[in-house]
């Protein structure tokens, strides 16, 4: 069965440009220069695409053209995507993803803050998995999920005494925001959580309500179907995530439950869900929610910093990552000479120089 509308051929012939021309600076120059407004946005499906290769080339193909810029993985069970689109041609972006039969109609997620420049790269790639849940691949039925509630059923059940209420992100995340009474696994990534959770409440299996959210539902599809396929009976999922949630609680002006910020993964890297500030600065333990970088490249921990510490650290994590981040960039660089670089955009702000660093129920 094909999954476009559009034939592909045209564009595997012809122009293939598969990769990004210009830097993220560069990019953040044109964007600057031009003025237009974005719309910052997510979706996610999980569905069966037997030719990874080929529709991640279409998508780029077709994402460049209209100007996208994001994050995308697609794997064999479907795709998740963060992404950001020029205002004038987001009609035109949905009758593109209208033009894929499993997207057609598809909810989009749209940013509850918006920023041009959330990302500055168009990034597809292929992954084993849309969302790494460190799972057996077709252990169980993706299908067979937990029921989706609104915000309004939400609400309800979270106020049941019978309902478990567990926040299904990572500990970085729900320090800053989660739902009233909620569960807050101390977990550095999603496959952590489903086994604790799993073994955690098994007792309560049978008779529990396990009501679920995340930041958009994608976690919570996945974890759905597996507490489902461990034999739980109960299980609920918030339909769209936290971002969902805000939109309906804002129309239909319904009690927000939500306290703090939503974390995102992108270069806003949070956004207002309500006015508590609930984290604390990891050096000094003043109130504070924001997430910034070290600035030394050798380390770019992801922590929560105060303006007062920001100047105090000279935007670093410590006084040793201040004085490496004061010698001249070539003094720098021969530091960081055969030293393995991992991926520390988003590391879990994890480490013994953060004092304040609170610890998740």
């Amino acid at each position: 069965m094909l999954i476009f509308k559009i034939l592909l051929s045209p564009f595997v012939s012809n122009i293939m440009q598969l990769y990004n021309k210009l830097s993220a600076k560069e990019r953040a120059e044109l964007i600057e220069k031009a003025g237009d407004k974005r719309i910052t946005l997510s979706f996610y499906k999980y569905h069966l695409i037997s030719n990874t290769s080929l529709f991640r080339d279409y998508l780029f193909q077709m994402w460049e053209c209209l100007g996208v810029l994001g994050r995308i993985y697609i794997a064999s069970e479907g795709i998740n995507a963060q992404l950001s689109v020029p205002s004038q041609n987001f009609e035109k972006f949905k009758d593109n993803l209208d033009n894929i039969v499993f997207l057609k109609g598809i909810r989009l997620n749209v940013a509850i803050e918006q920023d041009n420049f959330s990302f500055l790269k168009l990034k597809v790639k292929i992954r084993r998995n849309i969302v790494a849940d460190g799972l057996k691949e077709n252990s169980f039925d993706l299908s067979n999920t937990g029921k989706h509630v609104d915000a309004k059923e939400f609400n309800s059940l979270a106020e049941n005494p019978n309902t478990l209420l567990i926040d299904m992100r990572n500990h970085y995340e729900s320090e800053i925001g989660h739902f009233e009474g909620a569960i807050l696994p101390d977990v550095d990534s999603f496959r952590e959580s489903l086994p604790i959770i799993e073994k955690k409440f098994e007792k309560e299996k049978k008779t529990k309500n396990i009501l679920m959210y995340c930041t958009g539902g994608i976690r919570c599809e996945k974890a759905s179907a597996f507490l489902k396929h461990k034999g739980y009976d109960y299980v609920y999922q918030l339909e769209g995530g936290i971002i969902e949630y805000t939109r309906q609680v804002d129309e239909e002006k319904i009690q927000n439950k939500f306290l703090g910020k939503n974390f995102v993964f992108d270069h806003r890297r949070s956004e207002k869900i309500s006015n508590q500030i609930i984290a604390s600065c990891h050096q000094c333990g003043e109130k504070c929610d924001k997430h910034v970088n070290c600035e030394n490249e050798a380390c770019h921990l992801l922590f929560i910093q105060c303006q007062n510490c920001a100047i105090k650290f000279e935007n670093c994590c410590s006084d040793e990552c201040a004085k490496i981040n004061s010698l001249p960039y070539e003094e720098q660089k021969k530091l960081r000479k055969g030293k393995k670089n991992s991926n520390k955009i988003f590391k879990k702000g994890r480490s013994d120089v953060l004092k304040f660093k609170k610890t998740s129920s």
